[in-house]
């Protein structure tokens, strides 16, 4: 006798193995829970190798900033059309007013650019900011850009942050807000 039976969903087919024998093969499990674990694992780890090396190139310097940076000029701009005496004496409505970049230099160790932020909430309720800032030189072309983000700043509080570029530059430069997000936390 053959050891075939007839099963509706295959058909004449192998039959089943019954006592004893061998039990049914399970499907293979996928591995893509692995492969996106491991994969924002790797994209945490790069954050924070990003961050270590600004952190090294921003700070420890013993001997006050004496020669470890080339100084540039700080520029707020005023908006299009806006006569340059108001601008000066008046911040601007909204977010925008909430930003003053401090200081603007060049690291002479990496040649990356770095604005230094105030941002000083304005409104009444609790804010989280996300600052642009862009690098330019004397001609005006830009030669970069960065980012600076704080949360939970509360109204009225002052908080200082650094926009840090990657991109290496030389000479003079000039640091200028682009945009300033400002919601509620």
């Amino acid at each position: 006798m053959s050891n075939q039976q007839w099963n509706p969903q295959q058909g004449w087919g192998q039959q089943q193995p019954q006592w004893g024998g061998q039990p049914p093969q399970q499907p293979k499990k996928s591995n893509a829970g692995k492969a996106v674990g491991l994969g924002c694992l790797g994209v945490v780890g790069l954050l924070v190798v990003i961050g270590v090396i600004g952190a090294v190139a921003s700070g420890g310097d013993d001997d006050g900033g004496k020669g470890a940076s080339s100084k540039a000029s700080a520029v707020s701009e005023p908006a299009a059309g806006a006569p340059e005496k108001e601008a000066a004496e008046e911040a601007p409505d909204g977010p925008e007013g909430d930003v003053k970049i401090t200081g603007c230099e060049v690291s002479s160790a990496t040649g990356w650019p770095r604005a230094d932020v105030l941002i000083t909430n304005r409104s009444s309720k609790q804010s989280n900011y996300i600052v642009s800032v862009e690098f330019v030189d004397g001609t005006g072309k830009r030669l970069g850009e960065a980012f600076a983000a704080t949360n939970n700043v509360a109204a009225g509080q002052e908080v200082e942050e650094d926009a840090q570029s990657l991109d290496k530059v030389e000479g003079e430069i000039k640091c200028r807000v682009t945009k300033v997000t400002r919601y509620a936390s």
